[in-house]
C-alpha cells in the first residue's frame, strides 16, 4: 500500500501552492491591482519543475531507507532531510527564480540567502499517510517566507559613495 499521492497529483498540488505562496507573500505588501503576476508564474513554475517531483520521491526514498515512526528512524530522517532536501530545495528555489529571471550571476542571490533560509527550516514528525499533505501546507507557508525574503533588499550591501 503507497501512503503517498501519485506524482501528478504532487505537481498540480506543489504548483498551486508555489503559485498561492507568493500571491499571499505580495497581497502582504502590494495591492491586488499591484501584483506582479509573472514573479507568480516563476515562483510556480520552479514548484512545477522541480519541488514537486524532488519532495515526492525524496520523501517516499526516506521512508523507503527508515520505514516507521520511532523516535531513532524519526531522527535519522530529520537529520537527511535536514543535510540533503533542504539545502537541494531552498537552492532550487533561489538559483531557479534567479536563472528564470535572466539574473546576470544566478548564484548571487543564493549566496545571499542561503544560509539564514537554511537555518530557519525544520521538520516535523508527521505520519507517512499525512506526509506529503503536511510538508505541502508547510511548504506554502515556507515558500509564502522565501518570496518575501527574496524581495528584501539587501541592507547590507555597499553603496556608493554619494558626492
Amino acid at each position: 500500500h503507497n501512503p503517498f499521492p501519485s506524482s501528478k497529483d504532487n505537481v498540480v498540488g506543489y504548483t498551486t501552492l508555489f503559485a498561492s505562496a507568493d500571491l499571499i507573500q505580495q497581497s502582504i505588501i502590494t495591492p491586488w491591482a499591484d501584483i506582479d503576476w509573472s514573479q507568480t508564474a516563476r515562483v510556480a513554475f520552479v514548484g512545477f519543475c522541480f519541488h514537486a517531483n524532488f519532495n515526492y520521491h525524496w520523501l517516499k526514498g526516506l521512508e523507503r531507507m527508515l520505514p516507521g515512526g520511532g523516535a531513532k528512524r524519526v531522527s535519522g530522517k530529520v537529520v537527511l532531510d535536514q543535510l540533503v532536501a533542504a539545502p537541494a530545495t531552498i537552492s532550487a528555489f533561489f538559483i531557479g527564480l534567479s536563472v528564470l529571471e535572466n539574473k546576470e550571476d544566478p548564484l548571487e542571490n543564493w549566496r545571499e540567502k542561503f544560509w539564514t533560509s537554511y537555518k530557519a527550516l525544520n521538520f516535523s514528525l508527521v505520519p507517512p499517510v499525512a506526509r506529503t499533505v503536511f510538508v505541502g501546507g508547510i511548504t506554502l507557508v515556507w515558500t509564502v517566507f522565501l518570496c518575501h525574503f527574496r524581495q528584501q533588499k539587501d541592507d547590507t550591501q555597499t553603496k556608493p559613495p554619494s558626492h
